[in-house]
């Protein structure tokens, strides 16, 4: 499993500067997390239109 960097390089370089970790981590995660809910969302919409032309065509 790989794991991709989100940070953009200012964010970086102020959490890299911490002596933990930790907030880096979050922020990264949390960056990641953002970026996949339009993702998730429109792949929502796009099966339930899917579901409902191929429900109407069928009758």
């Amino acid at each position: 499993m790989s794991f991709t960097q989100a940070q953009c390089s200012m964010c970086r370089a102020v959490l890299e500067s911490e002596a933990g970790q930790k907030t880096a981590e979050g922020v990264n995660d949390g960056i990641v997390y953002l970026m996949a809910i339009p993702y998730i969302l429109v792949g929502g919409l796009a099966i339930i239109i899917y579901r409902a032309y191929k429900a109407k065509h069928k009758n």
